[in-house]
């Protein structure tokens, strides 16, 4: 499945009844949350469908939800119980994890029509919701496949559709090339060929301008019209962040699917390394570097275009010899890879994006002749004229 995202403009009068069914959902996930804890700490143990047929009585309690559309109402009962089970799978894998939380005012901020309650005429530029009425809609990219889903969603003070629809996979021709990735920050990818691409690091560029707005907001007045401000300006540049970073990881990840047939990444457990010791500026740059959000991408990207994306075990990709094939031990300080061996001594990033090649490839390793990184800087992966892919959900 395919979305895409559409940035929508409702009059008025539309934006105050999107605003007005995003509160009769944030009170019916809070209501439903507040059935569950009490069927807990009675010992009742409830299903899906139970609370799911609590709603229509629930309509009775507040009549604000009969202004929303029910398929909408469902959905909200699926993310409460989705939130469940993401936690629960969380917990299995050791992760720490708290509680399902209420939702405050503002809090609450989508609305799934699933299957049905919605038209979009793609001739008009025009979106219709079910009990909402009609807005403009910029489609800047032809909607193809059959459209399963709309979710309406409020980033600040906009308003954004993502469309899902079932798409037929488009195939590229073959180019008969493999490549390895090693995924790092001192560069955010060196590749088998012999690329090394710059770390972008848009968050770290930007955190000055954010730590002035966060302290002028701190002295402000909380709920004046100058703290509301600074606060869409603080929402403004991480909304900015966002989208230079996303930017940058599709056109980089579009490269690679369009060059090569078979890509081979670290399986890479970024979560675990986010939480692992106490160094919080490497963990921010980890979080900056986004590298679950690059091998998603790759994945389906991979997927649709008929590619291969193999994720290999990351143990020793970096210790060991490319060349021969030794364990070599060495520390994150350490760039270079000098093997006492062999004699083969490169850059520590190529060796591993090589050793990532040979294990997905389940090669054995070969003797080779070191060669000069192309170092390629953000502005030429910038560069692309085509536009960045539309994202998966599934």
């Amino acid at each position: 499945m395919i979305s895409y995202k559409y940035p929508i403009f409702p009059n008025k009068i539309t934006a105050w009844k999107l605003a007005e069914n995003l509160d009769a959902c944030r009170w019916l996930y809070n209501r439903l949350l507040q059935e569950l804890n009490d069927a807990k700490m009675k010992c009742v143990k409830l299903k899906t469908y139970d609370t799911q047929n609590m709603i229509p009585s629930l309509k009775l309690e507040n009549p604000k939800l009969n202004l929303v559309y029910s398929k909408v109402l469902q959905m909200v009962n699926y993310t409460l119980w989705s939130n469940f089970k993401g936690l629960a799978a969380s917990k299995m894998n050791g992760r720490k994890i708290g509680h399902v939380r209420f939702k405050g005012s503002g809090w609450y901020n989508t609305l799934n029509y699933n299957q049905s309650g919605f038209k979009i005429y793609q001739d008009h530029n025009i979106l219709h919701l079910s009990k909402i009425g009609n807005m403009r809609i910029k489609i800047y990219r032809k909607i193809e496949g059959c459209i399963k889903a709309v979710i309406i969603k409020r980033e600040g003070e906009r308003w954004f559709v993502i469309v899902q629809a079932d798409q037929e996979q488009q195939p590229l021709p073959e180019t008969g090339e493999a490549v390895g990735l090693d995924i790092g920050l001192t560069s955010f990818v060196v590749d088998s060929v012999g690329n090394e691409i710059e770390n972008p690091r848009y968050a770290e560029q930007a955190a000055d301008k954010l730590a002035k707005l966060q302290r002028k907001m701190a002295r402000a007045v909380r709920g004046s019209n100058n703290y509301k401000s600074l606060e869409g300006k603080i929402a403004k540049l991480h909304k900015r962040i966002n989208c230079q970073r996303d930017d940058f990881l599709h056109k980089l990840s579009r490269i690679y699917v369009n060059s090569f047939d078979i890509i081979c990444v670290e399986d890479l457990d970024v979560i675990g390394l986010k939480e692992k010791g106490h160094n919080n500026g490497m963990h921010r740059s980890i979080h900056d570097a986004s590298w679950s959000k690059f091998t998603f991408m790759l994945s389906y990207k991979a997927q649709s275009a008929g590619r291969k994306l193999i994720k290999v075990d990351p143990r020793n990709t970096t210790q060991r010899c490319s060349a021969c094939g030794s364990i070599v031990k060495k520390d994150l300080s350490v760039r270079v890879h000098e093997c006492p061996y062999c004699g083969f001594s490169y850059d520590r990033d190529y060796n591993a994006s090589r050793n990532i090649l040979l294990t997905g490839m389940e090669q054995p390793v070969a003797p080779i002749e070191p060669k000069p990184l192309h170092h390629i800087t953000v502005r030429q992966v910038l560069a692309m004229k085509w536009e960045a892919a539309p994202f998966r959900t599934q």
